[in-house]
């Protein structure tokens, strides 16, 4: 059997050209390589069609980390102290996922970002500036290491230490469930029992050596794409 196709979308930057240019770091693809999966990088697109098109090609997703979303699409003013996404990540990300919401069945996993908006799109809210909503431990979650504990009856996420890089955070989840939270409460894992494999993880699994919250959660998501296309 082929091995599963994991697309994996991109951040955008801006060349000193000012052309506008994608990008992924190879960790993520590494980590989908060694899971035993196809990973192929996706670039935004404008189209919807394509947009739909692109939804059915692939037999899971990995929605990546960037900067902050805009929060008007969801009722809420974007905080003015954020670093916002480029607008057409989150338009084609925004799509993708309403794709995937409504097909229900093709594994997912957001990243950070992602999993932000993978909470967004089912109803939920951010914590849109950590250092005051969480003044006393927001730079742990900006450049160090903290524990990943589990909600009670969880096994989709394991115990142990993850690496952050985040300055906001999910408030409420919305329809998703919450799998895991920080030792100051701060949600860390959100996802959906009702689908194959959609979780989305505040920590970056790519960059984190704990096995059970790192390589594992990849090894989980090729193995959801290889039993969800038989």
């Amino acid at each position: 059997m082929s091995r599963p196709l994991i697309a994996i979308t991109a951040d955008l930057y801006r060349r000193d050209s000012g052309a506008l240019t994608s990008r992924v770091a190879s960790a993520y693809t590494e980590r989908v390589a060694s899971a035993g999966g196809t990973p192929v990088v996706l670039s935004p697109v404008d189209d919807p069609e394509a947009v739909e098109d692109l939804a059915g090609r692939f037999d899971g997703f990995i929605f990546t980390g960037g900067d902050d979303p805009r929060t008007e699409p969801f009722g809420t003013p974007t905080d003015p102290r954020v670093t916002p996404v480029f607008s057409e990540r989150q338009a084609f990300e925004s799509r993708l996922l309403e794709f995937l919401l409504k097909d229900g069945e093709t594994p997912v996993l957001g990243v950070c970002l992602g999993m932000q908006m993978m909470a967004l799109h089912e109803g939920g809210s951010l914590h849109q500036h950590m250092p005051e909503s969480h003044p006393d431990t927001h730079a742990l979650h900006w450049t160090g290491e903290h524990e990943i504990i589990p909600e009670p009856g969880v096994r989709a996420i394991g115990r142990g230490i993850s690496h952050s890089h985040h300055k906001q955070a999910v408030n409420e989840p919305g329809a998703l469930r919450v799998l895991a939270r920080a030792p100051d409460g701060v949600i860390e894992a959100v996802g959906d029992p009702d689908r194959p494999f959609w979780i989305g993880v505040q920590w970056h699994p790519e960059r984190t050596t704990e096995p059970q919250l790192g390589q594992r959660l990849f090894g989980e998501l090729v193995e959801a794409a290889r039993t969800a296309r038989v």
